[in-house]
């Protein structure tokens, strides 16, 4: 069995250097990373492998030759808290002026490829415009989620009042730095039947790396419901034909060089917490020292009559999604609820599908997220591009015809053509198999943690969408935030608190989405807004709205309005309240000054 976490560590840490694969897609929503076509099977021997294969590893030094030096600016070409994109022939760098000292970065956020330059610096370090991630100007690390990967630090040295940056060549053209970690080395990696950190859910992956960038050497086990190696969830609604390889998160070669043990289409049916072990559908037995719960949730479906009948998709896996595109190439489509998943299938889909129609139950898209006007505005934006909606209505019965969904008949009686239909209404918690364990649930299946995102149960941590913490920000209410940077966020202090480094939760939600071409970001935690401030256009959808609760700005949403929700993100993160006063005049200096 592999030592226990207490155990003096051996002194040699076997520790290579990998230089992550080669830069991604341009846009939002390319496709991120080279995985596996297949993962490994979950069942009988096949799950385990054998760690002798080594990604090729660039050497951590590069010689002279492979490096490029050039003078960028005058030191007085920059401000303090300006930063600006320069050119060092083989690529650009990002190069930032804080309190004095210059800073040379990558200048391209890893998750998905946005010009950091854009985005907003503060407190040391600058957060991507786009999707929220941060990065320390010094060291170039992440330091808030979503994506994996750190920039690449360069040097930077003054000679005569001019700044030159030197770089390697190769750390220019990958845009992206996987920080060191440590091999497994325990000696009953991929076969004893105990492991030191078992991890249920392939949202725990950043809990994965982030032991091992912390040191950790002994034996880590992620199991998955998915037949897939940890793909990027979140790509699946707006992106639908994807092909899952296109959306690993990693290669198969990393797992296997960190020592990351991935158990696909491994399905834990009980917990014991007085022995410490778990127990598979297969009758797979693993004894654990540290648990990590991520188990994620279930869609909810459709309870009326005829939902038996074929072509009626909830869209959880990269195979669900690109069956939905193909049945749907030149037919009628039903989406039924206008929440994020709903709403970016129903816009993927418009230009593939014959027509496209959306049933929901409130009176506008998004509306307890986004509130009654921004709604609206988007409603209208899908209505442009031919999208129909059925509002205030449920779905009573689907009609079939050999089998097959034919209509979709509303409890206003009204029918409408289907071919097929995605249902996006919600989802629980799949938290049904700790219902015996002694893991505390909530009344709603949730599983309650505390900022260190530990359970009732000593060594037992959860994290992701199935989980309830405290928001430190929001006086510290209990909450549940579904999105895929939180899970990202959870796993990395739960990792930390398994290595007993009480790091506790303080990231600021962020979530995004795509329609058309468009993106929609979003910061904050709205929950219970009473009012809703919009400065910019709603006609044009470039615009800011602020989400306030009695005096205090709560959460934040804009369209074509960059880099605000990263700039409020910035103020919220930073421990200052921003009053409702404050955004209702419209003057947003108080926002947009460099640096704060």
């Amino acid at each position: 069995m592999g030592g226990c976490f207490s155990k003096p560590k051996p002194v040699e840490l076997k520790i290579e250097v990998v230089l992550p694969e080669k830069e991604r897609g341009k846009e939002e929503l390319s496709a991120s990373g080279k995985g596996s076509p297949r993962a490994y099977q979950g069942n009988g021997t096949a799950r385990h492998f054998h760690t002798e294969e080594r990604l090729s590893t660039p050497h951590p030094y590069p010689s002279p030759q492979d490096c490029v030096e050039a003078a960028v600016c005058h030191v007085k070409d920059l401000e303090n808290g300006q930063m600006r994109e320069v050119e060092l022939g083989w690529g650009k760098v990002l190069l930032v002026k804080d309190n004095g000292e210059f800073h040379a970065l990558g200048h391209k956020c890893p998750h998905y490829g946005a010009p950091l330059v854009k985005g907003v610096l503060s407190r040391g370090r600058v957060r991507c415009p786009w999707h929220g991630a941060c990065f320390n100007i010094s060291t170039g690390d992440l330091e808030d989620f979503p994506g994996l990967d750190s920039l690449h630090k360069f040097q930077v040295k003054i000679e005569k009042e001019k700044v030159y940056v030197r770089a390697s060549k190769q750390a220019l053209q990958l845009q992206r730095r996987t920080k060191v970690m440590a091999k497994c080395i325990s000696p009953s990696a991929g076969y004893s039947s105990s492991t030191n950190v078992l991890i249920v859910g392939a949202a725990g992956l950043v809990c994965a790396e982030t032991l091992r960038q912390e040191g950790f050497s002994d034996r880590i086990v992620l199991c998955t419901l998915d037949r897939h190696l940890p793909y990027d969830r979140p790509k699946l609604s707006k992106s639908l034909d994807t092909q899952p390889e296109q959306l690993a998160l990693r290669p198969k070669e990393f797992f296997r060089a960190y020592g990351i043990e991935v158990l696909t289409e491994a399905q834990v049916v009980t917990v014991d917490v007085r022995t410490k072990k778990v127990v598979f559908k297969d009758g797979f037995k693993l004894e654990y020292s540290k648990l990590l719960l991520a188990p994620g949730s279930s869609p909810k479906t459709l309870s009326c009559k005829g939902k038996e009948v074929e072509n009626v998709f909830t869209i959880r896996t990269p195979e669900d999604a690109n069956r939905v595109v193909r049945l749907a190439r030149g037919r009628n489509v039903v989406v039924v609820g206008a929440g994020f998943l709903g709403m970016e299938v129903a816009a993927y889909l418009t230009e593939k599908a014959h027509s496209v129609s959306v049933v929901e139950l409130e009176e506008t898209p998004f509306r307890r997220f986004l509130g009654e006007r921004v709604g609206r505005a988007l409603m209208k934006m899908f209505e442009n591009n031919r999208v129909k909606f059925y509002m205030q209505t449920e779905v009573s019965e689907l009609r079939g015809q050999e089998g097959k969904l034919k209509e979709v008949v509303l409890k206003s009686s009204k029918v409408v053509r289907a071919d097929v239909c995605v249902v996006g209404i919600g989802a629980v918690p799949a938290t049904g198999f700790l219902r015996q364990s002694g893991i505390g649930l909530d009344s709603r299946g949730f599983i309650p943690v505390n900022k260190m995102m530990q359970t009732n149960v000593p060594g037992v941590f959860a994290a992701g969408d199935a989980v309830t913490f405290p928001l430190a920000w929001r006086n510290n209410r209990k909450v549940n935030i579904p999105h895929w940077q939180m899970a990202h966020a959870q796993g990395r202090v739960a990792a930390q608190n398994m290595l007993a480094q009480e790091a506790e939760m303080s990231t600021v939600p962020y979530l995004w989405t795509a329609m058309f071409g468009k993106s929609l970001r979003y910061a904050g935690y709205g929950e219970g807004f009473d009012d809703v401030i919009i400065q910019g256009d709603l006609e044009e959808l470039k615009f800011v709205a602020f989400y306030t609760k009695g005096d205090e700005v709560i959460a934040v949403a804009s369209m074509n309005y960059d880099p605000i929700v990263s700039k409020v993100a910035e103020v919220l993160a930073s421990g200052r309240a921003i009053r409702k006063r404050e955004v209702e005049t419209g003057d947003m200096s108080w926002l947009t000054g460099k640096g704060s």
